[in-house]
């Protein structure tokens, strides 16, 4: 298990990656698909390996795997049996730790400025999987024991291809966080990981728990590197973490959405977006040691951010 407390204190911050799906779509794949940008793991996994290339030369010191929204069950609805999905959701992580490792061979490394990139399994909610909008509302019809359920198997898979940490993310509501991290005890797995999740406003997530409720209830957990929130309008980041640090004493990660609105139901962006490295600094004052971005949001923006925190 890294010791990440000695990590992030040799660096002002860390710096998390960037928007995955925006990267594919502009490298010419469609993904409007139920598997989302985890369809790239089919056939096209170059396209996977190079976005986690762009956000590595841009700063990201956490690469995470375009594991989001891949489940079994996910690819079954595309014809493809169990073994191979349970490969495709191992071969997120292996595509991230080439990335990673081809990347510090290379001449865009300097161990002098920065320090290795690490690697996070991508653990997305059970509405991504649904895929009906309910990781923004967490308004779910199975308790905790299913959701530890469903959860087990993608999560064992991602452990056997050994990412750093994993990357539970966009949770809609305290329930599936405890039971990821059930899960994960469950297993015995030796991967700590960070909690975030997806928030409503200022000061609640998107089932309207507290925030402040969730990073009390997650103090208590060694295997927690981080909490803190993603795939949240900026407007409201800076309140969370200001919320968030008054009840934990573990790191808080942000990265939250470019600005731009998502309609679920139309699966459409609309609205501007805003400057990262702008905002960057507001959210390290409020108290963020981990902050990069979330939908719609480019290298250029994680370039910004690297800049503020090696600077």
């Amino acid at each position: 298990m890294i010791d990440f407390n000695s990590y992030l204190n040799r660096q002002k911050f860390v710096v998390v990656d960037g928007a995955f799906a925006t990267e594919l779509e502009r490298l010419g794949l469609d993904i409007k698909d139920p598997l989302w940008s985890a369809l790239a793991l089919i056939d096209h996994t170059d396209m996977i390996e190079k976005v986690h290339n762009m956000y590595l030369k841009a700063g990201a010191d956490i690469i995470i795997s375009s594991s989001y929204q891949a489940t079994v069950d996910g690819f079954a609805k595309k014809g493809i049996d169990k073994d191979k999905a349970l490969s495709l959701i191992a071969l997120s992580v292996d595509l991230a730790v080439k990335a990673r490792d081809e990347f510090v061979k290379s001449s865009d490394f300097d161990s002098s400025k920065r320090e290795k990139p690490l690697v996070a399994a991508s653990v997305g909610p059970y509405g991504a999987y649904l895929a009906d909008g309910s990781e923004y509302r967490g308004d779910y019809k199975i308790g905790l024991e299913e959701l530890k359920l469903f959860h087990k198997e993608r999560l064992a898979v991602l452990a056997s291809a050994s990412p750093d940490l994993f990357a539970c993310e966009t949770i809609p509501n305290l329930t599936e966080a405890l039971a990821i991290l059930g899960a994960i005890d469950d297993l015995k797995l030796d991967v700590p990981a960070y909690i975030s999740f997806s928030c409503k406003d200022e000061a609640h997530i998107s089932d309207g728990t507290s925030i402040e409720d969730c990073a009390s209830a997650l103090n208590e957990f060694s295997n927690v590197l981080a909490v803190g929130l993603n795939c949240t309008a900026p407007k409201y980041v800076e309140s969370l973490i200001k919320h968030i640090v008054r009840k934990t004493d573990k790191p808080v990660i942000v990265y939250p959405n470019s600005g731009e609105i998502y309609n679920p139901f139309t699966k459409t962006w609309s609205g501007g977006s805003v400057s990262f490295s702008e905002r960057a600094i507001s959210w390290y004052n409020a108290g963020a040691r981990l902050i990069g971005g979330c939908c719609r949001t480019t290298p250029e923006d994680i370039r910004a951010i690297s800049e503020f925190a090696r600077n």
